[in-house]
């Protein structure tokens, strides 16, 4: 990593935050918070970390992406678009009838997705489906799977990670999204998965923890990852739920609701 790595990918932070805002406001509805805080995560991914061709979406070599917490589909919408996946103007259509960009990613309608999400739990099962299948075919490609810490309540997030661990998946990269705020309240009130590194230890894991707004920290943690033998590493990247908006940061009632007008344009005018 560089000095000018991370001021790209820091750059390209703002910019997927300032569309999350802009998408999010003109469809009226929508995800916000949990979008906001995982912006620096995938701007490292998708600008630094992962290999990848927009231009060929469907290359068998390529990295993977899934987001398990699909909800926070306009994070990967404002992150494909910026990448060049398909036309930024696109994301001006979110939630619209018809249209590519609905409520949670849908893999048969828009290039660069790679999962159809949004029942919580079942991103990371796709996800160790794909790095077992990588590892059955000696591929070189690595894949990167985003939950969300109030997700990782579904028991179904355990299994696939003990089934992770079980077939030695090194190929396999979890990041957890701990703004510890979930639609009800906060995460330790509603159904406490405390200690979270603890747990994926207990299964099998690598773990590394890391401030998920630092880009140092999380390249760091991704150029860990690769050096680990013979089983997954999770990250658990403490964050902000609303990152980057002083009035919805840490605030659980942003969780599902999109700004309204003025919210738009006070938004922009802090995250410049």
């Amino acid at each position: 990593m560089t000095e000018q790595s991370i001021a790209i990918t820091t750059e390209k932070a703002r910019q997927i935050r300032r569309d999350i805002i802009s998408m999010l406001g003109q469809a009226g509805s929508g995800h916000t918070g949990g979008s906001l805080s995982a912006s620096d995560i995938l701007a490292c991914l998708y600008f630094w970390e992962m290999n990848i061709d927009p231009q060929n979406p469907d290359w068998k070599a390529r990295d993977r992406f899934v987001l398990s917490k699909g909800h926070a589909a306009p994070v990967l919408y404002a992150a494909l678009a910026e990448k060049g996946f398909f036309p930024r103007d696109y994301l001006n259509r979110l939630r619209k009838l018809g249209s590519p960009l609905q409520g949670h990613p849908d893999m048969r309608k828009l290039p660069g997705v790679e999962a159809s999400t949004g029942s919580l739990g079942q991103g990371i099962s796709w996800a160790v489906g794909m790095a077992l299948a990588g590892k059955m075919d000696k591929k070189p490609y690595r894949v990167y799977v985003l939950l969300g810490d109030g997700e990782i309540e579904e028991g179904m997030v355990w299994e696939a990670s003990m089934a992770a661990a079980h077939y030695k998946l090194d190929n396999l990269m979890a990041f957890v999204d701990n703004n510890g705020l979930q639609i009800d309240g906060r995460v330790e009130e509603v159904m406490s998965p405390l200690p979270i590194p603890d747990k994926f230890r207990a299964f099998g894991w690598e773990v590394l923890e890391i401030n998920g707004h630092d880009h140092r920290q999380i390249m760091e943690a991704l150029n860990t990852a690769r050096t680990v033998p013979d089983k997954p590493t999770a990250v658990i990247a403490r964050t902000i739920k609303g990152k980057g908006c002083s009035f919805m940061e840490n605030r659980a009632e942003w969780h599902g609701v999109a700004p309204k007008p003025d919210e738009v344009e006070k938004a922009l005018a802090e995250l410049g």
